[in-house]
């Protein structure tokens, strides 16, 4: 089940750390530098609603409405840090227990912090934590098929692929089709997905 807060680290063989914890208010000037610097970037890729532009909401308020979300295990929303620098985000969210015990992944990233594998080791550390920790039976991570980025990171990881969803999110202010990836506990076995990233000459994304 889910415990919060929690820390998750993994050092890669070229020394890069990386560890995926909570937002603390420590993070607030990183976390307030990387939004102003990315809006642009990451634009083509953020959830919208179909109303309008919600208004802006405070990073006190923010890291709050998280910890709380965390709390009642409706999200696990972890920042990620790269050898010490905080360099984006990585969220499970739509926790759903009862007959499903699936949730979805999502995150984004520092357009600097882009090209050096880090969403791929992020992504593997959050789904081997869910799948194995926290105990879930399926993780789902929808991508836009424009997004060549993070559908690199999909097949890098190996992640079943499980086709077209017309219309599924609606995302800078129009609905857009995804590509489903998904992997479930039986699928992973006793593996770990960082396990994957670990072989030799891995797929490079």
């Amino acid at each position: 089940m889910i415990t919060w807060p929690v820390r998750l680290q993994e050092v890669r063989a070229d020394g890069v750390e990386i560890v995926l914890r909570g937002l603390t208010r420590h993070d607030r000037a990183r976390w307030l530098e990387m939004r102003e610097e990315n809006v642009d970037w990451l634009r083509p890729w953020e959830a919208t609603v179909p109303t309008g532009p919600e208004a802006p909401i405070g990073f006190t308020r923010l890291r709050r409405l998280l910890d709380r979300a965390a709390g009642e295990g409706r999200v696990l929303p972890f920042v990620i840090e790269a050898d010490g620098l905080l360099v984006g985000q990585m969220q499970l969210f739509d926790i759903v227990w009862g007959s499903r015990w699936t949730a979805s992944a999502g995150y984004w990233l520092d357009h600097r912090a882009t090209g050096r594998g880090l969403a791929a080791w992020s992504l593997a550390m959050l789904i081997d934590h869910a799948l194995h920790d926290v105990g879930l039976h399926r993780v789902e991570v929808a991508i836009r098929p424009e997004n060549t980025a993070s559908l690199a990171v999909a097949r890098r990881l190996e992640l079943p692929d499980e086709g077209f969803r017309a219309g599924l999110v609606h995302v800078d202010g129009a609905w857009h089709d995804h590509v489903e990836f998904a992997i479930t506990d039986q699928q992973l076995g006793a593996e770990r997905l960082v396990d994957r990233l670990r072989r030799p000459n891995p797929p490079s994304a």
